[in-house]
């Protein structure tokens, strides 16, 4: 059986769990267990990089406490933790297993597995309220770095005529197909790819993935945006604004709209 690391920290806010977990997903963390005020992350030994967590809790003025253990069942872990989601009176997000949510637009019905982009996560919330505000009847959707393909189901629950949706984690891939045929969604193309190629036109770009990933591809996303098209993106913390409007504007993108939440913004451009 893996040995895995298990750090702990303890005695921190929510708003502090959100920005923690977004840093450890992307030096290679799977798994997070939230309670009271504490946060367990875990990682395979062979993974581990001690330098790059001490830089994570220096950033964010925390101290964590370092274990091994056996490998565990992520999933189960996960399943125990998912509590409903629920986006204004829009949208429900909730597992089979809750009750069915009652008041709002729309619900969302999902398998919860690590993926990330439940809704719990503050980017993903904000990327559904933008999503309210625009008019998806008929438009063709890309969404890239789809997650657990929330944000593709809603699009097409919202009218596209069809969403196109990638990300480069097969995991994410299996669960979005899961979530896909769930909610019987019958407009989404489900695709593997590490980064934006081809020249189909969309009239929808959606990306709430994170600062780098969007720099690298940002010409590539302008570039299948269609004429008058919107980009919606999120992932990005607030001091990453600057460097992203930025670079919109050197690509001839208008920003309409910025929502801010726990630190975390989402940024809507036209073209």
């Amino acid at each position: 059986m893996s040995q895995y690391i298990q750090i702990e920290f303890k005695n921190i806010e929510v708003e502090q769990s959100d920005l923690i977990i977004a840093e450890l997903t992307m030096i290679g963390f799977e798994g997070f267990e939230e309670a009271d005020k504490n946060l367990k992350a875990f990682i395979p030994t062979s993974d581990f990089d001690e330098v790059a967590v001490k830089e994570i809790a220096t950033r964010n003025n925390v101290s964590f406490i370092q274990s091994t253990i056996e490998e565990t069942n992520w999933n189960a872990v996960w399943e125990s933790n998912f509590q409903p989601v629920l986006v204004d009176d829009f949208v429900s997000i909730r597992a089979d297993f809750h009750e069915e949510a009652r008041g709002v637009e729309h619900e969302i019905v999902i398998t919860p597995k690590m993926s990330f982009g439940t809704g719990h996560h503050a980017t993903t919330f904000m990327m559904i309220r933008q999503m309210r505000e625009i008019n998806f009847n008929n438009k063709i959707v890309f969404d890239f770095g789809t997650g657990t393909g929330v944000l593709a189901i809603l699009a097409e629950k919202l009218g596209a005529a069809t969403v196109y949706a990638v990300d480069n984690d097969e995991w994410s891939i299996l669960n979005t197909k899961e979530n896909i045929e769930r909610n019987k969604a019958k407009k989404i193309q489900v695709e593997k790819i590490d980064v934006v190629t081809g020249a189909e036109q969309f009239d929808i770009i959606l990306a709430n993935i994170n600062r780098n990933v969007i720099l690298d591809n940002f010409s590539a996303l302008k570039n299948r945006l269609s004429v008058g098209g919107i980009l919606l993106l999120s992932g990005l913390l607030e001091e990453d604004e600057f460097v992203i409007v930025s670079r919109a504007t050197e690509l001839s993108l208008t920003l309409n709209k910025k929502l801010l939440y726990n630190n975390w913004i989402s940024l809507r451009f036209s073209h």
